[in-house]
């Protein structure tokens, strides 16, 4: 504010304290973007972490994603990219969840840099279902991943996924003793 209460122009304080001029946000309204809703890539990819990938509330992956996202699965043997949509998304997780149960994830490292944020994490499960061929053990299983998402407009469009899967297997196989 300049001395007598009034703006020197139309601006706004976003909860970042960065300065955002509101004839662009009325510009922007087709986005439905409000000083109140602007949110960092960090903070949207933690967001989709404690919403979605958690397994809280899978069907909400639209409000996360674009329409289409490549997904690069990081697998030495074979890499292979699909197209996910959020319903397809949201599917997967609930699959997910027949397998390892109402599983806790911990995010680990959250890192990002311009339009990518990189996220580490520890997901805890019970094998209750079958999984890569072997009969469930109904005992604890821990998965270890990592993804680097990249986000356009506040949605993720792409994404670069590694799990260790052997170490998923081993500990199945070590249960099954």
């Amino acid at each position: 504010m300049i001395g007598n209460g009034k703006f020197d122009k139309d601006v706004a304080i976003d909860e970042l304290n960065q300065t955002i001029d509101i004839n662009e946000l009325r510009d922007e309204a087709s986005l439905k973007r409000t000083p109140s809703s602007i949110q960092t890539n960090e903070q949207i990819i933690k967001s989709f972490f404690e919403v979605v990938r958690s397994g809280n509330k899978p069907e909400q992956a639209e409000t996360f994603m674009a329409k289409e996202v490549k997904a690069h699965q990081m697998n030495s043997e074979s890499m292979v990219t699909i197209i996910r949509s959020p319903k397809n998304y949201a599917e997967h997780i609930k699959e997910m969840l027949d397998i390892w149960g109402n599983f806790k994830i911990e995010i680990q490292e959250l890192l990002s840099q311009n339009q990518k944020v990189y996220v580490r994490w520890k997901q805890i499960g019970m094998h209750i279902a079958e999984y890569e061929g072997y009969p469930p053990t109904n005992k604890e299983v821990i998965e270890i991943g990592s993804a680097v998402y990249q986000l356009e407009k506040q949605k993720i469009v792409e994404y670069w996924i590694q799990v260790d899967r052997l170490g998923v297997i081993e500990q199945i196989k070590r249960n099954q003793k």
